[in-house]
């Protein structure tokens, strides 16, 4: 099978390609399929642009387009010669694919990928998707409205595609979903939750040495529960992505946020030092004044985020922060995205230096470079460690913003 993939955006975008190949394995002998993003504008040419490069080096191929960006426009990609564009709703059905093939105008069986250099780095974790789509309605946010309401899969699912990721060799294992704080499900007429699904994997599971949590809202009421169980299971990694998106109270109900700044600190709070954070921040989103940002930045500091994904607001047709007044110029986002970094810069310094001495469970990835229990890189001295090996790692100094370790 000849089939390349290429996602873009959320991680969830690349779990999907993979389960794609699979579904067209004797299928479809020779094929892309790309996996497009409409988080912002930029997102979407970047995706664009990367499929009209496949099709001018490959003009033989045949490229199956699907994801949010391609939903969303669909009319940007299907200019594209060889192009064809499966909708976010029917890209994990089959029939998709061979009614595509079905009124193709050109010859599909000389299909042939000529030039294809793949960048993707190979994970020593495991993705697993527990649900898709979301059923909140978020201002800004255009990928609710491509993917639809949420959806949480069944733990029989679940459960099957973790045993299975132990049988390849994965032994952390990441929960991932468009909304994964909403997962919830009635099970043998009881309902279940993400907090269900964690503890029934660590019991279910006991070969899971590692198990985390991609990004999760902070206002679920699941969160609290997800700490305790940290706290009670070495194997939960101790470290929660919150899409926390702003610190001001008056942005946050302008984006229609569940949370509010008290929240978040009532987390903080909560993990009593065990547990860090890092955070997705939007910046320059409309209305935002230099003293509501400052509202932010201070948060960054009070909740001593020791990373963040921040980038600058983008306007997505269709929603509506699109529409709202005082829309923020792009440099002044810009140039508050580096303000952001810097303050998680020095966040994450102050937490790492904290750290020394100390011997942690650590997920070797390439190199010789691991991941830490709190999500930083660290540089294992000695010889060569295979990818995926699981290591108990004493942390003994910091170098240009790793650190060194020792086994």
């Amino acid at each position: 099978m000849n089939i390349n993939t290429l996602s873009f955006g959320c991680r969830l975008n690349a779990l999907e390609c993979e389960k794609i190949a699979q579904m067209l394995s004797g299928t479809v002998d020779c094929a892309f399929v790309v996996n497009t993003c409409s988080v912002t504008a930029e997102a979407e040419r970047q995706c664009a642009q990367t499929v009209r490069k496949l099709s001018r080096e490959n003009p033989k191929a045949i490229i199956f387009v699907t994801g949010c960006g391609a939903t969303r426009n669909r009319a940007l990609f299907e200019s594209v010669p060889h192009v064809f564009v499966i909708d976010n709703a029917d890209k994990m059905k089959l029939s998709s694919y061979v009614d595509a093939l079905r009124g193709a105008n050109f010859d599909i069986s000389c299909s042939a990928i000529d030039t294809f250099k793949e960048s993707e780095t190979k994970l020593s974790k495991k993705f697993v998707q527990v649900q898709n789509g979301c059923n909140h309605d978020c201002t800004y946010c255009v990928t609710r409205l491509l993917r639809g309401p949420n959806v949480s899969f069944p733990y029989s699912e679940i459960l099957a595609d973790v045993r299975q990721a132990i049988q390849d060799g994965f032994y952390e294992i990441v929960l991932t979903g468009v909304d994964t704080a909403s997962y919830a499900r009635i099970e043998d007429g009881k309902p279940v939750l993400l907090s269900d699904i964690c503890a029934r994997l660590l019991k279910d599971v006991p070969e899971i040495k590692h198990l985390r949590l991609s990004s999760i809202d902070p206002a679920s009421p699941e969160v609290p529960k997800i700490m305790n169980l940290m706290a009670q299971d070495s194997r939960f990694m101790p470290h929660l992505h919150l899409s926390m998106q702003s610190g001001s109270d008056t942005i946050l109900r302008a984006m229609r946020r569940r949370h509010d700044s008290k929240k978040l600190m009532e987390l903080v709070n909560l993990s009593n030092n065990k547990v860090s954070f890092s955070a997705d921040i939007i910046c320059g989103f409309p209305g935002e004044s230099d003293e509501l940002f400052n509202e932010t930045v201070e948060m960054v500091r009070k909740m001593g985020l020791i990373h963040v994904h921040a980038f600058p607001y983008s306007a997505r047709p269709g929603t509506v922060a699109a529409t709202m007044p005082n829309q923020i110029n792009r440099a002044i986002s810009k140039g508050r995205v580096k303000i952001i970094d810097k303050i998680a810069n020095e966040n994450r310094k102050s937490f790492m230096s904290h750290q020394i001495g100390k011997t942690v469970s650590v997920l070797v990835e390439e190199n010789n470079i691991g991941r830490t229990p709190d999500d930083i890189d660290i540089k294992i001295g000695g010889k060569n460690i295979p990818n995926k090996t699981i290591c108990d790692v004493k942390i003994i100094g910091i170098q240009d913003g790793l650190f060194i370790g020792e086994i």
